[in-house]
């Protein structure tokens, strides 16, 4: 049996991102792509609770099943695991970006969002992004890397609880680096301008400030020097190596300390 390719993302189902993704791993196995039926950037782990989600057969052709969404990403790959696959699946793909989830972006990104969904699952999951925003960005490298890492995690899986953030640079690549997320966050985050009646609105944009540009281990470093980026990123949130501390500064507190 071949294996079992699901493919998401959080451009949107007709992105030339997912496109050259579909094509990179659709050699590696049977690929079913379910995606979000317009762009869901920034969507990180959001779900859908409020309305009903309708799910729609794009298209079908041997091999390749592909599904849009009016869900999030996350939305996208709890309704194929729950609803449409008859199995499991072997790896989870979801990409490519159109721009960069690298450094603090990870916690924002519908792209990583939906990989850290399928880890969740236990499935094998990886999110691919290419850091190009422009409309005419080429794909074809990043496609390129994504074949190949996609492949050895087929062959040798992943830790559990464990996805890969993987970036690649728009230039040419000299290679792969296994990477720490780099430490940093946006500044200057929003722009103001006048609406109708002159009330005041405001434009998500800002820029992102590096707090570590010499680290060689950074997955920001790595993208400025032509590397691909991969960063091994957990579910699990827990700072483990905290937990004695935490536990002699506020075990000891009870309500009946409060002053009356």
């Amino acid at each position: 049996m071949k294996p079992l390719i699901l493919v998401t993302n959080d451009d949107g189902v007709q992105s030339p991102g997912i496109a050259a993704l579909i094509k990179a791993v659709k050699p590696l196995g049977d690929v079913v792509v379910l995606a979000p039926d317009g762009p869901r950037s920034g969507m990180s782990s959001a779900i859908t609770s409020h309305v009903p989600i309708r799910m729609k057969e794009e298209r079908k052709e041997d091999g390749l099943l592909v599904y849009s969404c009016s869900g999030t990403p996350v939305d996208c790959v709890k309704l194929a695991i729950n609803e449409l696959l008859d199995r499991k699946p072997d790896l989870l793909v979801s990409g490519i970006n159109h721009g960069s989830n690298a450094a603090i972006c990870v916690l924002y990104s519908g792209t990583m969002g939906a990989a850290l969904e399928g880890t969740i699952f236990g499935i094998n999951a990886i999110g691919f992004s290419l850091t190009d925003q422009a409309a005419d960005a080429d794909f074809k490298d990043a496609a390129a890397y994504a074949r190949i890492i996609a492949e050895k995690v087929l062959k040798t899986g992943l830790p559990s609880g464990v996805c890969l953030n993987v970036n690649i640079p728009n230039t040419t690549i000299k290679g792969i680096k296994v990477c720490t997320q780099t430490k940093g966050r946006w500044i200057n985050e929003f722009f103001k301008s006048k609406a109708s009646q002159e009330q005041d609105v405001y434009w998500l944009t800002g820029e992102f400030r590096n707090d570590e540009p010499n680290n060689a281990d950074s997955d920001e470093w790595a993208l400025a020097n032509a590397y691909v980026s991969i960063v091994p990123t957990k579910i699990d949130l827990t700072a483990h190596g905290l937990l004695d501390e935490m536990q002699q500064k506020f075990s000891s507190l009870h309500l009946s300390s409060l002053p009356s």
